[in-house]
């Protein structure tokens, strides 16, 4: 206690006070959606982030999640927040940690199933991030069920079931905000859809059916399906909803549903990685078992821009299930097998493309320069995001890594397969 308190006991036991509540999270320091603020996993300001850590120095708490989920943490007000299932996935449940002390907050329980829902041995049966805004945490289970919390007390405000969809591997596509609405794509081998919900009451706002559907109808049911999260981008005044779906990436005004352009790209299908911009030119992902990333000139996109906005293509060691992410006109991506490549943005051509591991499915992040690569078993390699391989560093989480981090500060907020990390 500062000495001048001592002669002052009511400000003396305000400062007892103040020491004894936990460090609040400064304005601005949020990781609200999946890959951060603008959906891209790079970092702004961080220049005390650890390159390499050791369990024993550099772990500020270690926190249990009960069950198993793939969604990666959001964070704010001082919670960090994700979804998890137990109980065979009958228990879906939203979590709760708190960003100071890593102490369990809220354990909800969003929706109970009363049979074990169908998925794929590598998804979870809660792999979809949510969103936090407005003080209310918006979660996702696919066809299972949206649901909002009150991000203080944790209760259900409302939930949102009937956005029925066929999978097949469970859902995999993550929620995304805009204004009012929470956009969802439902690309199943039954329905392909978008509709929006009224981020306050849950109800459907509006409804666009998958312009693709009649050429859909003449493949197999498990070629129409899709697991794609709705990518925000501003052209002029202009926003612009993109998603990736089976055969078709959909350029949508996220106000009305309305299409406002499309590009075909064959019989690309489960198509997970997001979309990545340097805010002129998109770079996708085409689809899984052979997939191909593709740059794209979105300048005066309109109706069909198949044969006319497409810049480069690469069918090498392409992304299946991490997003690719942009610095400094380049390139970077990891292939679901481990191999790592950087392209140039303007010309496509190879930088260069090494072996880094040998599982991946979280989407690297960037930061100071570097560029941080998370295995599905546990390993962290550090490169330097340049035109030549350069590695700086390794660490190692024991556990492995599905989600993708996010960022407070200098802090890594990590999620392993079955433990919540604070890296700092």
């Amino acid at each position: 206690m500062p000495p001048f308190l001592r002669t002052f006991p009511v400000q003396a036991a305000l400062w007892a006070v103040m020491l004894s509540l936990p460090a609040p999270l400064f304005a601005g320091d949020s990781w609200r959606n999946f890959l951060g603020p603008k959906q891209n996993n790079i970092v702004e300001d961080a220049p005390g982030m650890l390159v390499k850590w050791e369990e024993a120095r550099n772990i500020k708490w270690r926190t249990d999640i009960p069950g198993e989920g793939w969604s990666s943490p959001v964070v704010a007000d001082g919670l960090v927040w994700l979804t998890t299932a137990t109980e065979d996935g009958l228990s879906l449940r939203a979590i709760a940690v708190d960003f100071t002390s890593g102490n369990l907050v809220h354990d909800v329980e969003v929706f109970h199933l009363e049979a074990t829902p169908a998925k794929h041995r590598r998804n979870s049966h809660a792999s979809p991030t949510g969103v936090l805004s407005g003080g209310r945490f918006f979660v996702h289970f696919g066809t299972n069920g949206t649901a909002a919390l009150d991000a203080k007390t944790g209760e259900v405000l409302w939930r949102q079931t009937t956005l029925k969809v066929d999978h097949q591997n469970g859902a995999g596509g993550s929620l995304t905000e805009h204004g009012d609405f929470l956009l969802v794509p439902c690309d199943g081998m039954d329905v392909q859809y978008e509709v929006a919900l009224h981020k306050a009451t849950g109800e459907i706002a509006w409804k666009s059916e998958r312009s693709a559907k009649p050429f859909l109808d003449t493949l197999a049911p498990d070629r129409r399906k899709a697991y794609g999260t709705p990518f925000l981008i501003k052209t002029g005044s202009e926003t612009t909803s993109i998603t990736t779906a089976s055969t078709r990436l959909y350029g949508i005004d996220p106000e009305t549903g309305r299409e406002r352009w499309f590009l075909n790209y064959g019989l690309g299908f489960s198509n997970a990685p997001l979309p990545a911009t340097d805010g002129k030119t998109l770079v996708i992902s085409t689809g899984f078992m052979k997939p191909e990333i593709w740059a794209i000139n979105l300048e005066a996109a309109k109706g069909d821009i198949s044969e006319t906005h497409v810049l480069w293509k690469h069918k090498a060691a392409a992304p299946d299930q991490a997003t690719p992410v942009i610095t400094n006109g380049l390139v970077f991506t990891v292939s679901s097998g481990g191999i790592a490549s950087c392209l140039d943005l303007t010309t496509g051509d190879v930088r260069w493309r090494e072996r880094i591991g040998s599982d991946f499915a979280a989407t690297p992040l960037i930061a100071n320069g570097l560029i941080y690569f998370w295995d599905c078993t546990g390993v962290v390699t550090v490169l330097k995001a340049q035109s030549s391989f350069e590695l700086v560093a390794k660490s190692n989480l024991p556990e492995g890594f599905m989600a993708s981090p996010a960022v407070i500060g200098n802090a890594l907020i990590l999620r392993t397969k079955s433990a919540l990390y604070r890296v700092e």
